[in-house]
């Protein structure tokens, strides 16, 4: 029976998506064949030779054209003597006329064009013994070093290095020359001689590592002149199987904080921040930079690994000063990988498919035992007398009637054990001296847990399906000699379908249900006109809510669309003086949101009149019946933004030892709201700013780094507009000391660093123009005139008071570190790092009600805030012989943040209850003292005077905390409230794991943990009638662990059961507190290489151990019945055409 009739696009929209990509990819390979084409027809040649030999030409051929020949020892005789002459000819008609006469034929693929004799040979017997060789491609640190070309010199034949930079080729001729290429780094010629085995080390080559390495604002440094707290990351380190990049940062980058609180589809990206928070008012999320122009958290977490060229954290001021206003709560520096000159273009293509599980879900008694306890818990509660009876449990043991005597297990009805998600990249890069270009294109969908009951019921699914498709285009076009012209393009779309309700809300009603007091729905009659959905009444709202019922009822669908179009201008004004270069970036973002949700009402019954003996029942509607008809509505909004950057740029070396860098900057951007709602919102948000660096060298030994940023902002008055933000640093490298000679060969680098500046912050966290008052007409009036002459006049209200001091919140930061590089592949960097943040913006606290100002709070630069901890990182990497290379990875941060200064109410004879003094996140909350055993010991207590019924046995007892003074007031109340435990987000995050590969085998393995963490339990109680559920289910912990008059236990992991909401038992204390630090083996992948292709499969979130066992100590307090992380298995498998 069908009563609400919805349809979904889901499979147009798949087949959209793939018509949309066809013409995408087609469009690209037509428009490469047709530049080829075009090339093969158009490239001409006038030259003219006599009596050379023949490779002179082919010589000369390739010096003045992007043409390669490719032929073997015995297909032409490169001696030979030829003469000929051509005039403004295109390469065919020029090759006709060289082999003229020569038993010899060509193809033209591309720009490689490929010699072959005519004549018919005998075919010969492949020797049995081809060679092959193998190994690593290294830096100086013997990092590996991935993607590294590998070619046989006047040979096709080539291979790329996998992600530990091992490499592996079959050899077609003796004793061959290899070329090893990678960008960043001198390109080199080795020759492989007798060896089966060769391992190459690649020197850094500097100009190109300027172009590589990207700071603040796309500077390039090199790694040894760097001052500054610059945390990098290999991209394939954030390949895990998850659609949200920021889940893999906990743990891999040292310096970064980062929690997932949840693991519902399209919305288990991790929260995070850099170096913890030091500030309690506004934003504390710290800046992402993608290709030089800033995108929000939701645009990054949708970024393919595979598209990622490199990965920065920026921590300390000198890193961050140049983004002023905007850097300061740190700086993550994102670049998208670009083309490369290359005689053939590289496709890359990578396939994942991967089965997910909750992890940890909250379990739940059975309907007998809930009935049992609650019963119990009757008995504790006073005035209550409802009780399930002996006939109605023993007729649910027998299962006599399922519609009379339900026993629901609401989330196994609900949700099935495992859910699938698939992810697909291709990307191509290729490029010549000219014209260079990347291409990506990724789709990524994965579906949740909730098993697809609409279409039971309904014509539809509302399970969740997220699809997020994303192209990343990147061309550089060299115009000149001295000018580069590049165009960016990325597009991320994402199409959500789910639940009218969120996905978290249909979780946690399946736990909270009842599981005996109605079933899903009763049988329907042949006339019905809707679906008879079982409930109770006696709600406030007439019923309880029916979890199932609640979930298919409908459903939404949102859409959302991201663009960023850049363009960038390189011009090297060496003709003006050397080493001076011009930037420029023009970048435009458009976002787009649009939601429809479409539902209908549901109609609830209950049961009456049993006859047991006919098996019979009566079914009532519960309140009046309601209409099926279906109801729709929606929402749109989006912003739009123009990005505009220039510098200039000095950078020379004097003498070979004076490194110069002189850079000056300026941006601006403007964000407007595409459908503004009023006269604010119309109003375009504008940045504006200026920024320089200067920089000096001494031989790589002595460094220094001077930064400034200048930056304006609406928030606040005309003579505080402005800020000003500068930083200094120092560097020394010991390692490129003299006395150091006799130490370099065991620790080739020791570098020491320091850093102070001054960061600014003008996120407010209270709207736009902050020191301006905000006065609306939406109080309090009168109204004039008769009958149809009247008018209503609405009075003033304020919502915001003025201030003319509203300053800029300013961090002073100190940083000091050490770098340290050791032979065998062992390198190690540690910071020890301080903030103090001033002028926090807050609301006051102690302004008295009798001043007047009613609910309007006045603000006011009134906090101050320290930040301060430690961050290390530790990597090895080692080749112990000719087949096993092992490489360790390990990092460790510690941020503890306190509150120096803060506006807060009085509290002069209750210090515990100030937040001065704590961390950030402090849990307040009453020290337990056990429970009550009896009542003697209740009546010898002081009240509690919160507790909204009668002391009883089994109740949380609480200690009386003394004032200032000593004394007491004789009571418990909220000034005996203390600062508990640790703060709920972790101070100490860590992550570790080690990395093998064996032949063409690799394993690896990562750990991840945190530390310093709390969380408080609350709102897992059960039978209490709030929030409309019927009963409240109950965990098994609370089964196991509760007091009883059975068993009164005064050590009881729960307290007494009561039907009615208990406030005693449900405030904030240590009875509730737990410690949630835990390890988790993050991730487990295990793959083996072939020419080229990997298989690998990986698993995520796969063990976790904690003292916590509730569920995922990660997701942190509550209740636990909020979506749970997933556990992911893997299978994919990685190909590479070159």
């Amino acid at each position: 029976m069908e009563n609400c009739k919805f349809t979904t696009s889901r499979s147009v929209k798949r087949y959209k998506f793939l018509f949309v990509l066809a013409i995408f990819l087609s469009s690209f390979l037509s428009v490469y064949a047709e530049d080829v084409s075009n090339y093969v027809e158009e490239k001409t040649f006038t030259f003219s030779f006599e009596n050379v030999p023949l490779k002179q030409v082919l010589s000369h051929i390739e010096k003045n054209s992007e043409f390669i020949f490719v032929y073997y020892g015995e297909t032409i005789n490169p001696n030979r003597k030829v003469s000929i002459k051509v005039t403004n000819q295109p390469i065919r008609p020029v090759l006709d006329k060289l082999f003229k006469g020569m038993s010899v034929e060509y193809t033209i693929d591309n720009r490689q064009i490929t010699l072959k004799k005519v004549a018919q040979k005998k075919v010969q017997p492949q020797s049995s013994k081809r060679k092959t060789i193998q190994g690593f491609v290294l830096d100086k640190d013997e990092q590996p070093i991935t993607g590294a070309t590998i070619k046989i010199k006047d040979s096709t034949t080539g291979a790329l290095t996998d992600i530990e930079g091992f490499y592996k080729l079959e050899l077609e001729e003796e004793n061959p020359v290899l070329i090893v290429s990678f960008m960043g780094y001198i390109t080199q010629e080795v020759k492989v001689g007798k060896k089966s085995i060769l391992n190459i080390q690649l020197e850094e080559d500097t100009k190109a590592l300027d172009e590589v390495v990207v700071t603040a604002f796309g500077i390039g440094q090199k790694k040894e002149s760097l001052v500054g707290a610059i945390q990098q990351i290999r991209p394939e380190q954030l390949r895990v199987p998850s659609s949200r990049l920021s889940s893999s940062f906990a743990g891999r980058l040292s310096g970064v904080i980062a929690v997932q609180r949840s693991g519902e589809p399209g919305a288990d990206g991790a929260s995070f921040w850099i170096r913890g928070a030091s500030t309690f008012s506004g934003a504390t999320d710290p800046l992402i930079i993608l290709d030089g122009v800033e995108i929000d958290a939701t645009q990054l977490n949708n970024l393919d690994p595979e598209v990622i060229e490199s990965f920065s954290i920026l921590k300390d001021a000198t890193a961050t000063a140049l983004y002023g206003t905007r850097g300061a709560n740190g700086v993550m520096v994102v670049t998208t990988k670009n083309g490369e000159n290359l005689k053939k273009p590289i496709i890359n293509f990578r396939v994942e498919g991967a089965i997910s599980q909750l992890t940890n879900v909250p379990k739940m008694v059975d309907g007998i035992t809930y009935m049992r306890l609650y019963n119990e818990a009757q008995t504790r509660t006073p005035e209550t007398t409802d009780i399930y009876s002996d006939e109605k449990i023993n007729a649910t043991i027998d299962g006599v009637n399922p519609y009379m005597y339900p026993n629901i297990d609401w989330y196994n009805e609900m949700f099935k054990k495992n859910t699938f998600a698939e992810r697909f990249n291709f990307n191509i890069r290729g490029g010549s001296s000219r014209v260079d270009y990347f291409m990506s294109a990724s789709v990524k969908h994965s579906d949740g847990n909730l098993k697809s009951l609409s279409k039971d019921f309904y014509s539809f699914n509302n399970n969740i399906n997220v699809y997020n498709y994303d192209f990343v285009n990147n061309l550089n076009i060299k115009a000149t000699n001295t000018t580069k012209i590049s165009l960016g393009l990325n597009v991320s779309v994402r199409d959500w379908s789910g639940p009218y309700s969120s996905a978290g809300s249909v979780f946690s009603s399946a736990l909270n249900a009842n599981p005996v007091d109605f079933p899903i729905r009763f049988p329907g009659q042949e006339d019905d006109t809707h679906i008879r959905w079982g409930g109770r009444s006696g709600a406030p709202n007439g019923s309880y809510v029916n979890p199932v019922a609640d979930f298919v009822s409908g459903y939404s669908s949102t859409y959302s669309t991201s663009v960023t179009a850049n363009l960038r201008f390189n011009q090297d004004l060496k003709m003006i003086m050397k080493g001076l270069k011009l930037n420029a970036i023009v970048s435009y973002y458009n976002y787009s949101y649009s939601k429809v949700y479409r539902y209908c009402n549901v109609n609830q019954y209950e049961t009456s009149m049993y006859n047991p003996q006919e098996d019979t029942y009566d079914l009532n509607i519960i309140g009046n019946e309601q209409s099926t008809e279906l109801k729709t509505g929606g929402s749109n909004s989006g912003n739009r933004r123009l990005y505009l950057q220039a510098s200039l740029d000095y950078n020379r070396t004097f003498n070979d030892v004076h490194k110069v860098n002189v850079m000056f900057l300026y941006n601006q951007e403007q964000n407007d709201v595409n459908n503004p709602s009023d006269l604010l919102t119309s109003l375009p948000r504008r940045k504006q700013g200026i920024a320089g660096r200067l920089s000096y060298g001494f031989a790589g030994r002595y460094l220094a780094e001077l930064n400034f940023g200048y930056n304006g902002s609406e928030n606040f008055p005309k003579n505080k507009k402005f800020g000003f933000f500068p930083s200094v640093a120092i560097g020394y490298n010991l390692s490129e000391e003299k006395f150091w000679e006799p130490l370099r060969n065991i620790i080739p680098q020791f570098k020491i660093r320091a850093s102070w500046g001054l960061v600014g912050n003008d996120q407010t966290g209270a709207g736009r123009f902050t020191f301006l008052e905000n006065l609306t007409n939406s109080g309090a009036g009168f109204t004039t005139g008769t009958g149809n002459q009247t008018h209503t006049n609405s009075g003033p209200v304020w919502k915001r008071y003025a201030n003319p001091n509203l300053t800029w919140e300013v961090g002073e930061k100190w940083n000091a570190g050490i770098d340290v590089r050791i032979l065998k592949g062992f390198s190690f960097s540690a910071d020890i790092f301080k903030e103090v943040r001033k002028e926090i913006f807050m609301d006051r606290g102690t302004i008295p009600t009798l001043m007047g100002l009613g609910n309007v709070t006045v603000q006011g630069n009134l906090g101050k805030m320290r930040n301060w901890g430690i961050d290390t990182s530790v990597d090895y990497n080692n080749q112990i012989n000719k087949d096993l290379f092992v490489s360790f990875k390990g990092t460790f941060t510690f941020a503890h943040n306190k509150i120096l200064e803060m506006d807060e109410p009085e509290f002069s004879l209750y210090p515990n209850r100030l937040k001065v003094g704590h961390s950030l996140n402090t849990i307040f909350g009453y020290v337990a003292d056990g429970l009550f055993t009896d009542e003697n010991m209740i009546n010898n207590s002081l009240p509690q005077q919160f507790a909204n019924l009668p002391l009883m046995p089994g109740d949380i007892k609480y200690k009386d905390i003394p004032n200032a003074l000593g004394g007491t007031d004789n009571a418990i109340n909220e000034y005996d409230k203390v600062a508990l435990g640790y703060p709920s987000v972790p101070e100490i995050v860590y992550g570790f794991g080690p990395s093998i590969k064996y032949k063409n085998l690799d394993f690896s393995l990562f750990f991840q943990g945190t530390g310093r963490v709390s969380l408080m339990m609350s709102g897992f109680h059960p039978f209490t009638n709030d929030n409309n559920t019927a009963k409240r289910g109950i965990l098994d912990y609370v089964a196991d662990g509760c007091w009883t008059t059975d068993n009164p236990n005064p050590n009881a992991s729960y307290p007494r059961l009561t039907t009615a909401y208990n406030t005693n038992n449900n405030q904030n204390s240590t009875f509730w507190l737990r410690n949630a630090a835990f390890l988790k083996l993050k991730n487990a992948e295990i793959g083996y290489s072939f020419k080229n292709m990997r298989i690998y499969v990986s698993g995520n979130n796969l063990l976790t151990f904690s003292k916590f066992k509730l569920w995922d100590p990660e997701m942190g307090g509550g209740s636990g019945m909020s979506y749970p992380t997933q556990r992911t298995f893997n299978v994919g498998f990685q190909m590479t055409i070159n």
